[in-house]
Formats: C-alpha cells, sequence, structure tokens
C-alpha cells in the first residue's frame, strides 16, 4: 500500500485556520472538516500562536504554489487509492459471503 504524503501548511494557511475558530466561532472539529485537517492540529496551531512560535511547515515557503497544488493533489489521489482499495476488498468479502 502506497504511503500518504506528509502535507506541508504555510503559516499563513495555519493563521487562516486559527481564524476560523478564533473570529467566526467554530469548534476545532468543525473547521477541521471544513479544511480536510485533523482538529489536533488546529489545536495545536492555536496554542503555537498563542505562545508567538507559530510557523510554516519546513520546506512550505520553498514551494511555489504550483508545487504546493501537485502536493495536494498527490495526496488526495493516494487518499482515493486507499479508499478504493477498501472497497474492492469489502466487495469481495461480501460477494463471496453472498454464494
Amino acid at each position: 500500500m502506497k504511503r500518504i504524503p506528509r502535507r506541508l501548511f504555510t503559516e499563513e494557511f495555519k493563521r487562516e485556520a486559527i481564524k476560523l475558530v478564533t473570529e467566526q466561532h467554530l469548534n476545532a472539529a468543525q473547521a477541521g472538516r471544513q479544511l480536510d485537517i485533523d482538529p489536533k492540529s488546529i489545536r495545536l496551531w492555536i496554542a503555537q500562536s498563542e505562545r508567538g512560535e507559530l510557523a510554516g511547515s519546513l520546506g512550505a515557503a520553498k514551494l511555489t504554489a504550483d508545487q504546493q497544488r501537485i502536493r495536494e493533489l498527490e495526496r488526495e489521489l493516494a487518499v482515493a487509492k486507499i479508499e478504493r482499495d477498501i472497497l474492492k476488498k469489502a466487495t469481495a468479502y461480501f460477494a463471496k459471503e453472498a454464494k
């Protein structure tokens, strides 16, 4: 099974995610669903921001917008492949069980 590529987030993206929680009064879970991010990450970013330690992911600033988009699409493709494989296995299992 192929590994899902790690996502890199710029400091600007992290600040926008924090604003969803602080200014739009969403909780971390709701903001996480909207952005397709683990709520734990958002809570961590909020804590880092309060301590003045918030920074972009290592290497995130070095990537161009096109490179970031390619990484995101590769990640989405990897997730879709994993989901497809799970569905194939489930279909085969239930087809075998029905006979």
